[in-house]
């Protein structure tokens, strides 16, 4: 799956409108016209990054909506006082940032989680999850393949469209 299916998915799964997806992209730092969120929100028909009617998203691209996606649901961060400013984090694998960033704009739990997915059909247990949700580098991080992202993809369209 490429980051554009992905949010093809997302924007399924929970029904995000057109003008919610650029308010979500403005808010993690991108401006795009309405015209351009649906140039992205088109699947590639050839290897090319850019055409006229697709926009390829890159990691940067896509992890910055993921961010612009919990200021939407959960409001800015305010910093607190002396708290010195975090490092922007660069993530290899796609589909564990998505993971982390729906369940903390979504305020789920490791238990919701383990309920989108076996909604999906797939059963995982709880120290699967925490390895995924894990920072990249820890002794005990997992990468989520695709199959994992897919279904809880599919988890997040049958909790939240019926």
């Amino acid at each position: 799956m490429d980051n554009n299916d992905i949010l093809i998915r997302l924007r399924y799964a929970l029904d995000i409108k057109n003008t919610e997806m650029v308010e979500i992209f403005k808010l993690g730092g991108i401006e795009l016209t309405k015209e351009e969120v649906m140039k992205v929100l088109t699947k590639s028909e050839d290897d090319l990054a850019v055409t006229e009617n697709h926009i390829a998203c890159d990691d940067k691209m896509f992890e910055s909506f993921l961010n612009g996606f919990i200021t939407y649901k959960r409001g800015p961060q305010e910093p607190k006082p002396g708290q010195p400013e975090r490092p922007a984090i660069s993530y290899e694998h796609v589909n564990n940032l998505l993971l982390k960033k729906v369940k903390i704009a979504l305020s789920l739990t490791s238990e919701d989680l383990i309920e989108i997915l076996q909604d999906a059909g797939v059963t995982v247990t709880k120290g699967e999850i925490g390895a995924i949700l894990r920072r990249e580098g820890h002794k005990n991080y997992q990468v989520c393949g695709d199959r994992y992202a897919r279904n809880f993809l599919k988890g997040l369209t049958i909790r939240y469209r019926g």
